[in-house]
């Protein structure tokens, strides 16, 4: 036996829910247009490279708006411009996720418009006791 098709009945609580009396507005003015992370990244949710919480991006280039790149992306160059800052801090001042400022600048950096200053890994940093060797023979002195 098959169901009849479904249709609006007015005032049911079956079928269609009844049109809202005015529109519906779930964001203010002052939001700006509203674009989704993943539209940012172009579907993508991991950058080429990994990027360090506080590896530091610096660019050089003087005028980013005639680059083919995004807006969010002429707005990294712009506040990394002969100023090294973390990647946190980026995503911070950007209010983007620290996932889609990963992809963005993962994309600088393909095309050579950033450059990345990663931390060095701890299992290449020397041991406490080599340090403290150090400090007391430059005492000694």
């Amino acid at each position: 036996m098959a169901y009849p098709p479904r249709r609006y009945l007015p005032g049911s609580p079956f079928g269609y829910p009844p049109p809202p009396d005015r529109p519906v507005q779930w964001y203010d003015e002052d939001a700006g247009p509203m674009v989704r992370p993943y539209a940012l990244t172009k579907g993508r949710t991991r950058p080429g490279q990994p990027f360090d919480l506080i590896a530091l991006v610096v660019t050089d280039i003087p005028d980013p708006t005639g680059l083919p790149v995004g807006p969010e992306q002429v707005a990294i160059l712009e506040i990394c411009r002969g100023n090294a800052l973390s990647v946190a801090e980026i995503a911070a001042d950007l209010d983007l996720p620290l996932g889609v400022v990963r992809v963005l600048l993962g994309d600088l950096l393909d095309a050579e418009h950033i450059r990345v200053s990663r931390p060095v890994p701890p299992a290449l940093l020397p041991h406490e006791h080599i340090l403290q060797e150090v400090i007391h023979g430059l005492r000694a002195l």
